[in-house]
């Protein structure tokens, strides 16, 4: 049975956040492994003025498997998602980013202080970082150039139409043993959807993760993203994505590959031309050694901005429903 499936789910940000909330309807057996390499809002005060790891993937994936079953847990869940959009210093952050860092000073380790959130949470499922080395992404660029910092490739302050060439961390970070476990023990394996290089990748360069996937004999799913990404994707088909995928993970492990066929409405992407992006034109003709699934993957709600948050987000989803559905279709 499908419930019974133990699934991982690597990635981080508000693509794991959607996979992981249409799971946790089906199953309990999940585990979030979650890039560590934010450098950019929150992230960068904790990495600067606590010295912790950045902990804001780890707070949306906390956030997606959390209870809500009663009053209580829904208010809770409501807190770790609240942004202060006032206050000096403290505006821009969240309460579940300042609850963790609280945390992790009681409990004198930011690990434990991840799996406590996730007691008091009653998550379904557990989160993992998958590093807890701290470390900075680094991009180098078909022109030479090289960019550290998660935040800077992102963002980019250069040309974001100038391809990555490679991404690497400094210094390499090294995959914790429970999440090496959690993969090995693994009957799914969910790959995104989610930034790129910065979330994907991320994870992928980490040492151990790469040879993990290959040993699992887990089932192993990457789901494509909706948009191209100024910065980190611009121009890419649904091909390029997979020619660079080939580099960290070779294309011969994925069993399936994801990717929506549904037009997005006009006046979204009208929306996203300021940002140089446009829908990922599925072009992925020929043998491959996985299967195509092209389906309805869109989430027909619409995409608020918080109040205090000034960093850019996506504007349109895959639907969480959706991805689940057809996660459980085919691992059934």
């Amino acid at each position: 049975m499908f419930k019974d499936k133990k699934i991982v789910v690597i990635g981080g940000g508000t693509g794991t956040y959607s996979i992981l909330t249409g799971l946790k309807k089906y199953t309990n057996n999940i585990t979030a492994i979650v890039t560590m390499a934010d450098s950019g809002g929150s992230a960068k005060i904790e990495r600067d003025e606590w010295g912790l790891l950045p902990s804001s993937d780890i707070r949306k994936s906390l956030i997606a498997l959390a209870d809500v079953s009663t009053e209580n847990s829904l208010l809770l869940r409501q807190l770790f998602r609240y942004r202060y959009a006032q206050g000096k210093g403290i505006s821009g952050m969240t309460f579940g980013i300042l609850f963790l860092i609280t945390l992790t000073k009681i409990l004198n380790s930011q690990t434990e202080a991840i799996k406590k959130a996730g007691e008091i949470l009653n998550i379904r499922g557990k989160v993992l970082p998958v590093s807890i080395d701290k470390v900075h992404l680094v991009a180098e660029y078909e022109d030479g150039t090289k960019v550290t910092g998660e935040h800077f490739i992102d963002e980019p302050k250069h040309n974001g139409m100038i391809k990555i060439k490679r991404l690497r961390t400094i210094p390499q970070a090294k995959i914790t043993p429970e999440t090496k476990t959690a993969i090995s023990e693994s009957d799914a394996i969910i790959i995104g959807p989610g930034g790129f290089y910065t979330t994907i990748l991320a994870n992928l360069v980490v040492s151990g993760v790469g040879q993990a996937i290959k040993e699992s004999g887990a089932k192993k799913i990457f789901i494509l993203n909706l948009m191209t990404e100024y910065g980190q994707t611009y121009g890419f088909t649904a091909s390029k994505f997979l020619e660079e995928m080939d580099k960290y993970l070779p294309l011969k492990l994925l069993d399936y590959v994801f990717i929506n066929n549904t037009a997005i409405p006009e006046k979204i992407l009208n929306r996203y031309t300021k940002y140089h992006a446009e829908p990922i034109k599925n072009d992925l003709t020929g043998k491959y050694p996985f299967k195509v699934i092209a389906a309805d993957l869109l989430s027909k709600k619409a995409v608020a901005k918080e109040k205090g948050d000034t960093l850019p987000r996506s504007l349109i989803r895959h639907s969480s429903e959706k991805l689940a559905r057809l996660c459980k279709k085919i691992l059934i």
